[in-house]
């Protein structure tokens, strides 16, 4: 088993059922034993050099994760972005240098700069920007708020304190990857998917009918919510007013 074993722990199986043992989550179950490794999300080992020991797979996450060592002889697991290689040196603080791999805040960050494992509140941890392949740009700054353009075009207002790291995420190519058969994505815990309309009334608003016939009503998802792509984000949700440009 490769990795560093006391950043890993066995990921817990519940193949898409919950405490009673019901499915709420369809088309789940029997992926091999999988280890969790433990990511670094804060980075707040802050003005200690660290050194790349070591770029891994990870297979919970679409992108590659890097082994920092640092001077202490602590080591971390990070997001492994692209263009970062073994015994390269990242650093985690205000001072540290705009190279790849390395965390700073914004508003020690230019204008311009790829971004990515970005913090929605500052000391709780990159939540945004972690898919393989995929960066943040900083739009500029107004007041007391730094503007960023996410991935998804969306233009946020962030905490000039809320720290980033520099680069883009590795492995751009995993979107263009070739599953191939079956029986990887069965190992990977994913079950075979039945269309709508193949299935009894009973268990699908589609199905029934004699032979290929369409639904007979609006789609639905299989409880009954409307599959028109209707809008159904909350007007009012909590952190809306930081939302500067919608996404296209």
């Amino acid at each position: 088993m490769a990795g560093f074993k006391r950043l890993m722990q066995i990921l817990p199986k519940n193949s898409g059922r919950n405490a009673s043992g019901v499915i709420t989550t369809r088309h789940q179950g029997g992926r091999q034993k999988r280890f969790y490794r433990h990511i670094d999300w804060t980075r707040d080992k802050r003005d200690i050099i660290g050194k790349v020991v070591s770029i891994e797979y990870d297979p919970n996450r679409t992108s590659d994760i890097a082994l920092i060592q640092y001077m202490d002889g602590e080591k971390r697991y990070i997001l492994a972005p692209e263009g970062i290689t073994l015994g390269q040196k990242v650093m985690s603080g205000e001072q540290a240098p705009l190279t790849v791999g390395n965390a700073l805040p914004l508003r020690a960050i230019p204008v311009g700069t790829l971004i990515h494992s970005l913090e929605l509140v500052p000391g709780r941890g990159a939540k945004l920007v972690r898919g393989a392949g995929v960066a943040a740009v900083i739009q500029g700054f107004e007041e007391e708020w730094a503007l960023v353009k996410l991935p998804s075009g969306e233009i946020r207002r962030f905490s000039p304190t809320a720290y980033a790291v520099i680069g883009q995420v590795g492995n751009i190519d995993w979107k263009n990857q070739e599953i191939g058969k079956a029986g990887r994505m069965r190992r990977m815990g994913v079950r075979p998917t039945v269309r709508g309309t193949a299935q009894n009334p009973r268990s699908h608003p589609h199905g029934g009918g004699e032979g290929r016939s369409g639904e007979g009503m609006p789609p639905k998802t299989p409880w009954g919510k409307s599959a028109r792509g209707n809008r159904t984000r909350k007007k009012f949700k909590h952190l809306s007013y930081l939302i500067v440009q919608r996404r296209k």
